[in-house]
Formats: C-alpha cells, sequence, structure tokens
C-alpha cells in the first residue's frame, strides 16, 4: 500500500471540506490461475495485490454528496434520493451503485464525501472498479454504522457493477479485494463463496505482469457466448454447472457438440482441475509444478478458450523461451491486458528488458512492467 497515494486523498480531502476523513485503502487482485471458471461455479485462485485505490470519506453537514476522483481530477455533486446511472463509462457509477444496493437493503445512508484516488495500472485487468466499490462500501458501512458483513459488501459492490455499470461480473474480483491476506492467495469456491488461504513462499522467485497496453474490442461479446456455450453444455449434461462435469462425462456427449464448444468445455474442466493442483503445489512448496500449471493455463487459454491475442502469446512465448521462468500466462478475461510471470529474483530485470524490447521490435508498441506483493484486503488505514 502506497503512502504517498493515502496522503494525497488526505490531504486534498482535509483542504476540501476542512475536516478530518476516515482513511481506507482497497488493493486490486492478480489471479494465479483459474481463469474463465468463475461462472462456470468452480474455483480461481486469486490474491489481494499492494496496488489499490485509497479513499478518504466523511459525513457531510450539507443536503449533498460529493465525490472527487482525484487521478481524473473529476468531481461530482449528487443527491442520494435521485440516484440513476450516469452515461455508460462514467466513474460515478460505481459509487451511485453501491449507494443505491446499499439503500435496497434498506440500510439508512446520510449525505457524505469522498475523494479518492488509485495506483492500479488502468486496462491491466486488476480489477480497479472492484477496489473502487468495496472502499466505498466498507466506509460508508463505518460512517453510518450500517452493521454490514464484509460478505453483505462485497454481494453490493457486485449488484452495483450488475445494476449501474452494466457488467455481469462474477464475485472473484470483488472477493479477493475485500478478503485478501498478507502473503497468501485464496483458493475460492464460486459455488459456496467460501475460501482458503494458502501462504506462498516465493523463496528466490517473484511475480511479476507485464501488461501488453492493448485491449481488442471483442472482449465483451466473446465473454458472453462463451458462457452461453458453457452454459448450453452444461445443461446437455444434465448438471447446474460445469464444475460438475469429468472429461468422462464430456466425452460421452462429444458428438452432440460443436467441436469448438467441446474444446472451451473441456478448457474449463481442466482449468478447474489445475487449480487445486495448484493449492496442492504451493501446499508442497514446489513452484516447479506450479509454474508448469500456469504454462498449461495459458495453452488452454490460448488454443481450447481461445480468449488469448498475438501480443499475449508472445510474451508468454518469450517467457517460455527463458530458463529463470517458472511459468507464465495471460490473466483476466483475454483479448489484451497482461501476462502474470513466476520469475527468478536476480534475473526479473534482465527478462523484463528483454521481453520489453523484443515486444517493442514484434509490435511497434511499449508493454508495461509491474511487480506486485501479495497484500491485505480492503482496511481502514489508521
Amino acid at each position: 500500500m502506497s503512502t504517498i497515494l493515502i496522503n494525497d486523498v488526505k490531504t486534498t480531502f482535509i483542504n476540501t471540506f476542512k475536516t478530518e476523513p476516515i482513511l481506507i485503502f482497497s488493493p486490486g487482485r492478480i489471479n494465479i490461475i483459474g481463469e474463465h471458471t468463475d461462472y462456470n461455479d468452480g474455483f480461481v485462485f486469486p490474491a489481494a495485490v499492494d496496488k489499490g485505490i485509497a479513499a478518504a470519506m466523511q459525513k457531510s453537514d450539507t443536503n449533498i454528496s460529493t465525490a472527487y476522483a482525484l487521478d481524473k481530477d473529476s468531481r461530482i455533486e449528487f443527491e442520494l434520493d435521485k440516484l440513476r446511472p450516469s452515461a455508460e463509462g462514467s466513474w460515478e457509477n460505481y459509487i451511485f451503485g453501491v449507494v443505491a444496493e446499499i439503500q435496497n437493503k434498506n440500510k439508512a445512508v446520510g449525505n457524505f464525501n469522498i475523494v479518492f484516488k488509485g495506483d492500479i495500472p488502468g486496462g491491466a485487468g486488476m480489477s480497479s472498479s472492484a477496489a473502487l466499490e468495496n472502499s466505498v462500501v466498507f466506509g460508508l458501512n463505518e460512517l453510518f454504522n450500517l452493521g454490514l458483513t464484509k460478505h453483505e459488501m462485497i454481494l453490493i459492490s457486485q449488484k452495483a457493477e450488475h445494476n449501474y455499470v452494466g457488467v455481469k461480473c462474477g464475485i472473484m474480483d470483488q472477493y479477493a479485494s475485500m478478503f485478501g491476506i498478507k502473503d497468501n492467495a485464496l483458493l475460492l469456491d464460486c459455488r459456496t463463496v467460501e475460501s482458503k488461504p494458502y501462504k506462498i513462499d516465493f523463496k528466490d522467485h517473484q511475480l511479476m505482469l507485464i501488461n501488453t497496453n492493448v485491449k481488442h474490442s471483442l472482449s465483451d461479446s466473446a465473454y458472453n457466448d462463451r458462457r452461453s456455450a458453457c452454459e448450453s453444455i452444461a445443461e446437455l449434461l444434465g448438471i447446474k454447472a460445469l464444475r460438475d462435469a469429468t472429461e468422462t462425462d464430456l466425452e460421452a456427449i462429444k458428438d452432440k457438440v460443436l467441436p469448438e464448444n467441446y474444446q472451451k468445455a473441456l478448457y474449463v474442466i481442466q482449468e478447474n482441475n489445475r487449480a487445486i493442483r495448484a493449492s496442492k503445489a504451493i501446499e508442497a512448496n514446489d513452484l516447479e509444478t506450479l509454474g508448469t500449471l500456469i504454462f498449461q493455463s495459458h495453452n488452454g487459454l490460448q488454443h481450447q478458450y481461445k480468449v488469448s491475442c498475438d501480443e499475449l502469446d508472445f510474451l508468454v512465448d518469450q517467457a517460455k523461451a527463458n530458463d529463470h521462468v517458472l511459468g507464465a500466462r495471460m490473466m483476466g478475461g483475454g483479448f489484451g491486458g497482461c501476462t502474470i510471470n513466476l520469475v527468478s529474483k536476480s534475473e526479473a530485470k534482465a527478462f523484463g528488458e528483454a521481453a520489453s524490447i523484443a515486444y517493442k521490435n514484434e509490435f511497434d508498441k511499449a508493454c508495461s512492467i509491474y511487480f506486485i506483493k501479495l497484500s491485505e484486503g480492503t482496511h481502514l488505514v489508521k
């Protein structure tokens, strides 16, 4: 967590509203393995990271509320009884949505002021939206003694995204951001919404993200298309979700489904197993096996689920060709965003530089490199 970020929002809040705020830090997240398994009721393996959203909040003594997005230098005033979603893509929808969903639970929220700022790289697939939603619901719960549990808070954040932002996200992002534990990843069961923490000793390795800095436009339609393919195969198998299927079950209906949809379902079943196997590898302190599973995950996302892109594949190939990288894969919805790499600490800088040069030569644009640590979930900053 960045103290500069916290100081920025605190100073701006005091200068603007002439009162002392409460301070909240809500982290972004990575996902080590388990991609596109969440909406199939499966397992994912996320962790909160040391980049996120810092928010300063306090009750307002006027009859309006004010939100100030410091990094956009954008400020809005609003009335709590007249909340409507703004234009698509507006940052204030995350705040309006959270307030509206709290009101839907018949909880009384008074007027408030918020100043927030983040250091999560844009478009990296690290869930800055979930971090913002969680910081707002956490802060309001604190200011107005709403008595919400963390579980209730993340469902409010998720509903805000569904109903005000228009993104039908799963629960992983909000969960990892809220419940993160320092130095741990969480094996999250997306059906029960319960997780088990696994302390990871990276020994002489570390995690590194490489952002392609691209976002291909087919991501939303492709996401919905894959989701419905998975749901229809589950229906054909007479099960609630693909999480309940084995490869043998799928084999039995192979001639009833399109070959590409068969591959997509096979990927989900295999990826779900990989997430569980990854937790066992971490328990055994076996980073080599973890790395192998991460490489296999990318291979499935590229060739079976088909949600990768040339830029992501290129960066994973760079990792495969380097003996100091144990594993790499695309992370997130796909068609752009980041790769996550498990790389030797002593060689991470050199690998990052070499991959950057190769990427620039290949695509004539720059990629960005971030080093991250696994950190604590949404919390008050004392």
